[in-house]
């Protein structure tokens, strides 16, 4: 009887015990896709061809010289396939591989060369060059190896003596950086990645941004870092907007998806690049509107013209005695006399605002909600997939589509 019993407890403790241990051991699916990864790739080839060639150069073609470091491998993997990691950036790289190397020197030169002492110095040199990473904020992993390597590197290394900091370990980091921020930077990724923290107001007062009245704020994440208490392998700006899409996308299945192309106007008023001020000053007036969007004769959007844009070009921000108000301003830009000298400014196309940011038809309108809120911007002309202007969305328009979102919901 016992046996039996036995013999239905080892399943029960597999399925409940056992398996989900052994599979917490398995890597989570990883969520970057092929091009992103190819990318990543790529970058290693040409950071590491280009250090070790130009470190090649520089110090020499003796076998007997050191020009490329194995450490150098486990930075590009930070450096290329994460660069927005706070363990990636020029500081942490540099900063964290040469004084790392500086220490492993130090403890080989204390303890010697000979078997026991090395493996002392070896564990010395490694904790000792975290904390220093820690103190001077530049904590990178594989600065760890280039500790272990001043020690365990052997003779070569050993009769470089300090000048290995300099001498490839600097040299390396420096070229390895550098290629670093010309590569992601010519494939989109933003580099060096320096934390954004603060959220400036555009209009220069002391409210913070619309988006970050509500919900969570910078503090709130600011205290709840500190009270988790580890490192995190991503910058804090990363982090909170991470956060905040994954709201956006919360909100989206909540209430369901709403699409550019929903509330957009499509019965827009447009302008050519080539229009007189004038004639778009009239259509301005006459619709009631704070800008139009500029369009070429194959549909695409050029620019927009905004009633900021006049009163810039106008001259109302300067102080000219020969204005008194700024209707007379604007009526002397906008329709200037004739016996005077030519107007420098013309037509649309001259005082047009470009490049204009445009939005996908297909966008989801909360994508649009932080960029109108913290960014100042109040108008998006709206483009299809084949680029061609179809709408434009203003504030009201986007209030509009969020409020009968809601109000479609609690009905």
């Amino acid at each position: 009887m016992q046996s039996l019993n036995f013999a239905r407890l080892i399943p029960s403790l597999m399925k409940t015990t056992i398996l989900p241990w052994l599979n917490s051991f398995l890597p989570s699916r990883n969520t970057v896709d092929h091009i992103e990864k190819m990318r990543a790739c790529a970058g290693a080839v040409f950071g590491l061809f280009i250090t070790g060639l130009l470190c090649h150069a520089v110090l020499g073609h003796s076998d007997a010289i050191i020009y490329l470091i194995a450490p150098m491998g486990a930075s590009t993997v930070l450096l290329f396939c994460v660069p927005a990691s706070p363990l990636a950036q020029p500081w942490s790289v540099i900063g964290g591989n040469v004084v790392s190397a500086l220490i492993g020197v130090a403890c080989t030169k204390l303890f010697g060369t000979m078997f026991d002492s090395l493996i002392i110095a070896a564990t010395l040199a490694g904790a000792l060059a975290i904390g220093a990473m820690f103190f001077l904020r530049c904590l990178h992993p594989p600065s760890g190896a280039v500790a272990l390597t001043a020690v365990l590197g052997g003779p070569a290394v050993h009769a470089l003596g300090f000048e290995f900091a300099l001498m490839p370990v600097a040299l390396n980091s420096v070229i390895l950086v550098t290629t670093a921020i010309l590569y992601n930077n010519a494939t989109g990724r933003r580099y060096p990645h320096a934390q954004q923290i603060i959220h400036p107001n555009v209009h220069d007062t002391k409210d913070i941004v619309p988006t970050r009245r509500l919900g969570f704020t910078p503090e709130d994440l600011e205290e709840v870092l500190q009270q988790y208490n580890q490192v995190l392998d991503v910058s804090r700006d990363d982090l909170e907007e991470i956060l905040l899409r994954t709201e956006m996308h919360a909100y989206q299945r909540r209430f369901g998806l709403i699409r550019c192309a929903d509330i957009m106007s499509k019965d827009v008023i447009t302008v050519a690049a080539t229009a007189k001020l004038e004639q778009a000053w009239q259509l301005m007036c006459e619709h009631h509107l704070t800008a139009l969007p500029v369009v070429n004769q194959h549909g695409n959007v050029a620019g927009i013209v905004t009633l900021t844009d006049f009163l810039l070009h106008s001259g109302v921000n300067t102080q000219k005695p020969e204005y008194k108000s700024i209707a007379e301003k604007l009526g002397r830009f906008v329709r200037p006399a004739k016996d005077t000298a030519i107007n420098l400014s013309t037509v649309v196309g001259d005082i047009m605002t470009m490049p204009v940011k445009t939005i996908k038809a297909a966008t989801p309108i909360t994508d649009l909600v932080p960029i109108m809120a913290d960014s100042g911007l109040h108008h998006f002309p709206v483009i299809d997939d084949a680029g061609q202007f179809v709408g434009i969305i203003t504030h009201s328009d986007l209030i509009a589509g969020l409020y009968e979102n809601r109000l479609a919901q609690r009905g």
